[in-house]
């Protein structure tokens, strides 16, 4: 509610007419600038936040999964290259999602065609660190289940598509945890923002810690800082344990 009244806005009609009375509207109730544009610029402009959001997370997450294969510590790292002050690298994740980002930068592509070059390849890079992300899980259950004779219990922490809500639109996590169910995997579904889901009994984060064998963090939460796992494998995507 305070971004749609503090945010600035663009808005373009189809009419210079439209835009005037549109921008009327909004300057009765939002305190920031009204910019005035048509409606085709307007359209862009939005897919464009969009779109530029997301190809910044698909540095970082094309970065996370390349300290994964030289064994840096990709938290660390971005700490590091931040420190330059023209430098300001992005959380990776286990994917993007949410009704704006994961989708808006299609609609560039499709019309873009072989000219969007970076906004697809930035989709492409978002949609595989969220297969890649389960391919790591299903290997270590299946290490698990070498080592020890029996399948894993694996919990996985988090199902919204960003932390500290209970939205689960275009979710990465919600993906992931379905994909792993959908494999033969034997998952606890934890979200602390919600109570009920369709799919999953949802389990507390306590108890999912207690009863698996592998905890996977899908969404930095706060309710999942500062939470000490002792003889259990952890895998972090979201900086959770750093």
């Amino acid at each position: 509610m305070r971004e749609l009244v503090e945010n600035d806005r663009i808005v373009g009609g189809i009419t210079p007419e439209a835009t005037d009375v549109t921008v009327e509207f909004y300057e009765t109730f939002v305190s920031g600038a009204v910019l005035k544009t048509d409606a085709k610029t307007a359209e862009m402009a939005k897919l464009t936040e969009n779109s530029y959001r997301d190809t910044n997370i698909a540095f970082a997450n094309e970065l996370s999964i390349l300290c994964d294969k030289f064994e840096i510590n990709p938290w660390e790292l971005i700490d590091l290259a931040n420190r330059h002050p023209r430098v300001n690298i992005l959380k990776p994740g286990v994917g993007v999602g949410g009704h704006c980002i994961a989708v808006d930068p299609w609609f560039i592509v499709h019309k873009g065609g072989e000219d969007a070059k970076i906004i697809r390849t930035a989709r492409e890079v978002n949609n595989y660190k969220t297969e890649w992300s389960i391919e790591k899980i299903k290997n270590a259950a299946l290490s698990f289940e070498k080592e020890n004779g029996r399948k894993a219990k694996v919990a996985c922490m988090g199902l919204a598509f960003k932390p500290d809500i209970d939205d689960l639109r275009e979710s990465p996590a919600l993906f992931v945890t379905r994909r792993l169910k959908a494999d033969g995997l034997d998952v606890l579904a934890v979200e602390p923002n919600i109570k009920t889901h369709s799919e999953f009994e949802i389990v507390k984060d306590a108890d999912a810690i207690e009863l698996a064998d592998i905890i996977v963090y899908l969404v930095a939460h706060k309710e999942f800082k500062g939470i000490r796992i002792f003889g259990k494998k952890v895998i972090d995507f979201c900086g959770v344990t750093n």
